[in-house]
């Protein structure tokens, strides 16, 4: 069996034709969409976007195009404004200036298209709910109080937890995963419902070290089929599988390409290097990324 880098790189080498009845014709390079003519298919679009809390900016002029099947790591300090911007492209948060559109539509009307995996997801481990409860939970509907539980939703749940490698623990209660375990259900909460674009939130944050590597080599098999954007403070971990970086401290800084060094933290973080990972960055002894400074205004 083929690892993922290398089916990855056999997709690099033959475009995939992807054809649906009644759309134009699509092509898969193995790293995002294309439309026949050439250009990118876009999930989604941030314009000229302003927020601020209670008259204080948060973001500022942030503008942002994300390609499908893109998996971009979202980077930059506490209270920088990433969580904030997650709540914007979900329709949670409504900017005070600027627009947001996941797949062409205001993200309130494009929420079928969205999975969100949040940030401290905090679990009673008390309380008697499966994993198979929790999965069923991506399958209600907003109209709804409640979503019928037919054989038909149960066989979604259980595919969304196989593609997991969690069938094994549908009826498990939640409190009694280890925490890489219960990430992997939520994920499956928010694969349920089928979307394309899937958003998390500083997922690895109660995952061990290697939990992190296996958790992100899941998302990494995901990202074949789904354009996944993560909140991430583990930035050895992430730029090992991640394909674009977005940096965000009130404004937002875009680059191409899966590559992450001192310049740039200390660019983003308020310390140096050594204080931002004084273990991954400087004595891991792996060999550094180089990405190009961001644009500085001349006074």
């Amino acid at each position: 069996m083929r690892t993922c880098c290398e089916r990855r790189e056999a997709s690099l080498s033959t475009g995939t034709n992807v054809i649906g009845a009644g759309t134009p014709l699509k092509i898969s390079y193995g790293r995002e969409l294309r439309e026949k003519d050439g250009t990118f298919v876009t999930i989604l679009e941030i314009k000229n976007l302003d927020f601020a809390y209670n008259g204080e900016t948060v973001l500022e002029d942030v503008n942002l195009t994300v390609r499908q099947k893109d998996f971009m790591a979202i980077i930059g300090p506490n209270g920088g404004g990433k969580t904030t911007l997650l709540k914007l492209m979900l329709g949670l948060l409504t900017p005070l200036k600027g627009t947001v559109h996941v797949d062409g539509k205001p993200p309130q009307e494009a929420s079928h298209c969205i999975g969100y995996v949040p940030q401290n997801v905090h679990v009673n481990h008390s309380f008697p709910i499966t994993a198979m409860d929790v999965v069923l939970m991506g399958k209600l509907e907003p109209q709804k109080r409640m979503s019928q539980r037919s054989a038909a939703i149960r066989r979604d749940a259980l595919a969304a937890l196989e593609r997991m490698e969690m069938e094994a623990y549908a009826e498990k209660k939640i409190g009694m995963l280890s925490g890489g375990q219960r990430q992997r259900v939520f994920i499956a909460r928010a694969l349920v419902a089928q979307p394309k674009l899937l958003l998390l939130d500083e997922p690895t944050a109660s995952i061990d070290t290697k939990g992190q590597a296996d958790f992100y080599r899941f998302l990494e098999e995901l990202n074949q089929d789904i354009t996944v954007l993560v909140v991430s403070h583990d930035l050895l971990v992430v730029s090992r599988y991640i394909k674009s970086v977005a940096c965000v401290n009130k404004k937002l800084h875009y680059h191409d390409q899966a590559e992450i060094t001192g310049d740039m933290l200390e660019t983003m973080y308020a310390c140096t290097v050594e204080e931002v990972c004084p273990v991954e960055l400087v004595a891991h002894g792996l060999p550094h990324r180089v990405l190009a400074n961001h644009e500085k205004k001349i006074p």
